[in-house]
């Protein structure tokens, strides 16, 4: 196997996943643009009897979290974290006692990998998920899918190459209040929806902070990836790099990754005008995302969806019979409590090509959405799109990266999403992507 530091190269090898690589045929769909859509699946599918082989990359907090959660379905068989105290305190952790490596591109290179869970800070999310495909192994990364736009560009024509199947952590998705929520949307139970408010808390403050010499344990090269080189400082890396536009895009892309993409999801179009403002901290080497924020984000069906750090964590949909609220434990509103008497009929609780309305076969009930990672290995076997699929996920982090954008740019953000660019800002376009350091490109 040959390899090159910015870019790996895979020597094409066969292994026990050969089957996953013949031919193909649809079933009740038709594949458009080679993309491999809702209904179609490949000429051969895992059995059900089969147990997946696992590679997990990222150790820390939510890597461990969907590693546990994937050997219901699988084993955990290898671990990749650049961090050594913390893949070896996971390592401890897993009973089949995995191997470690500090390079994931070491995981990356053992054939006998089925699956590959990324649960990264997010300037590596799409890096790692275009080595794995391109690597013949499926996916689950966690959300949001991308650094900026431009990546989601990169990483979208990747998956429709390797016709992998990629789960992103948007749990929410799979959870029944969020899905009831927009079924009820869509059903029209609110009447005409006029607005839905998203709101997500306030980002921290902090800095100056200190440099300090790079801990033992931790390989800060590569830690910081694609991102610019600078003094190993504590507060940037583990949990707080997200609030840092360097490796993230704060409580927008964090927490506000997760509800943006329920709104988008009921709402179904993209977002045409992106009007953000905020407070951006200037304190040198501190956390450098806007403390407070508030967006609004008009879409073409003049549906306005506001995103602010004030107001209940969650989802409220307003429309012109109603309103209905959704976070992680609650559901209600009056349409909610009117479903006793008169439920949904049951050709709306089909919402599986819910991100593709001109689609005629666009009903279908979800198979078996127990929960998100149930959801994943129930599209590996029969080889179908998940819940969460790259598609939608790269729209949901296209409108958050919008917002972050327009927040430090200072003005509103009109967006071609044909097109997938910014009209006549010439600066906006520029800043779709950003400049990375080599050997770490995303391409």
């Amino acid at each position: 196997m040959s390899r090159s530091i910015g870019r790996t190269i895979w020597s094409g090898k066969k292994t026990r996943r050969q089957f996953l690589a013949t031919g193909w045929q649809v079933v009740g769909a038709v594949a458009v643009g080679g993309v491999l859509r809702r209904g179609q699946v490949r000429a051969e599918v895992r059995s059900p009897n089969d147990r997946l082989r696992i590679g997990a990359i990222g150790m820390r907090y939510q890597g461990t979290v969907i590693a546990r959660q994937a050997e219901a379905f699988g084993d955990v068989v290898a671990i990749a974290d650049v961090d050594r105290n913390v893949r070896e305190q996971a390592r401890a952790s897993f009973g089949s006692t995995p191997d470690i490596y500090e390079d994931y591109r070491h995981l990356l290179d053992r054939s006998d990998i089925d699956v590959v869970l990324i649960a990264t800070p997010d300037h590596w999310h799409a890096r790692m998920l275009i080595d794995a495909c391109r690597a013949g192994k499926d996916v689950y990364v966690e959300k949001p899918l991308t650094l900026t736009v431009d990546e989601g560009k990169v990483v979208r024509r990747v998956v429709q190459e390797t016709q992998r199947v990629v789960q992103v952590g948007s749990w929410q998705r799979s959870d029944a209040r969020y899905r009831l929520a927009v079924e009820m949307v869509r059903a029209g139970r609110l009447g005409r929806l006029r607005r839905v408010v998203c709101a997500t808390g306030p980002n921290p403050s902090g800095g100056p902070f200190p440099t300090r010499p790079v801990p033992k344990s931790l390989n800060w090269e590569l830690w910081l990836g694609q991102a610019p080189y600078v003094p190993y400082t504590e507060e940037r890396c583990h949990y707080t790099f997200r609030w840092w536009f360097e490796y993230a895009g704060g409580k927008i892309t964090d927490w506000g990754a997760h509800d943006i993409d329920i709104a988008q999801w009921a709402i179904g179009l993209p977002p045409q005008l992106i009007e953000a403002e905020g407070t951006l901290p200037n304190i040198p080497n501190g956390y450098n995302v806007p403390t407070r924020f508030s967006a609004t984000v008009h879409y073409p069906n003049d549906v306005q969806l506001i995103v602010q750090d004030e107001g209940r964590t969650g989802v409220l949909f307003e429309g012109e019979q109603g309103r209905i609220f959704v976070n992680r434990g609650t559901l209600s509103g009056a349409p909610v409590e009117q479903l006793k008497d008169e439920p949904l009929p049951k050709e709306h609780y089909r919402l599986y090509d819910f991100d593709n309305p001109q689609r005629p076969d666009r009903v279908g009930k979800l198979d078996a959405i127990t929960n998100h990672m149930g959801n994943f290995y129930d599209c590996l076997q029969k080889r179908h799109v998940p819940i969460s699929d790259v598609e939608s996920q790269h729209r949901t982090a296209t409108t958050c990266h919008l917002i972050n954008l327009s927040i430090r740019l200072g003005r509103p953000l009109s967006w071609d999403a044909q097109g997938e660019s910014v009209r006549n800002d010439d600066e906006a376009n520029r800043m779709l992507a950003r400049p990375q350091r080599a050997g770490y490109e995303v391409a």
